[in-house]
């Protein structure tokens, strides 16, 4: 079995709170299905986890998207962003152009092989995914699914509260 920060608050239940305990299950579960995903990119397909997120972004908007408006939604500085665009580019899987409306901004967009290749990794990792849940019922991915927007209601208000 593997030792990870859930099973050790299990040893010493008395030493942690049910919230802690739920924060740690959370964060176990999330970091046995990224190890996954990584794992799985890499020996598949050569690519890691954030060129994938970048060219799935880019997936969504065939007209392309600027570095700012990509870093947002990756929610990573734009730094990350223009170092993963750079190899990407290099790699023959984006292009890049100014902006027409402003010649400061960059464009992005997936080329014609990278929108290819990002759709046969796509659909492995849909699979991917599916294989990691498939003990759950899809009532149990409902429920999950409800009390994970709550989840995320909740740490929303608590960073809101904290930021007031």
């Amino acid at each position: 079995m593997i030792l990870d920060s859930e099973t050790k608050a299990v040893e010493l239940p008395e030493d942690h709170g049910d919230e802690i305990r739920l924060w740690l299950r959370l964060l176990t579960c999330t970091t046995l299905i990224e190890g996954a995903v990584r794992s799985r990119l890499r020996e598949r397909f050569d690519v890691t986890l954030p060129r994938f997120d970048l060219m799935a972004q880019l997936d969504r908007a065939p007209d392309g998207m600027t570095l700012s408006d990509v870093s947002k939604r990756m929610m990573v500085s734009n730094g990350n962003v223009t170092g993963l665009v750079e190899r990407l580019v290099e790699s023959g899987h984006l292009d890049r152009r100014t902006s027409v409306s402003d010649r400061r901004v960059q464009v992005i967009r997936l080329t014609k092989t990278g929108r290819a290749e990002f759709r046969k990794m796509a659909a492995e990792h849909q699979t991917w995914i599916s294989d990691i849940f498939s003990d759950l019922t899809p009532k149990d991915v409902r429920d999950l699914m409800r009390l994970l927007a709550k989840t995320k209601g909740s740490a929303q208000k608590a960073a809101s509260r904290r930021a007031s």
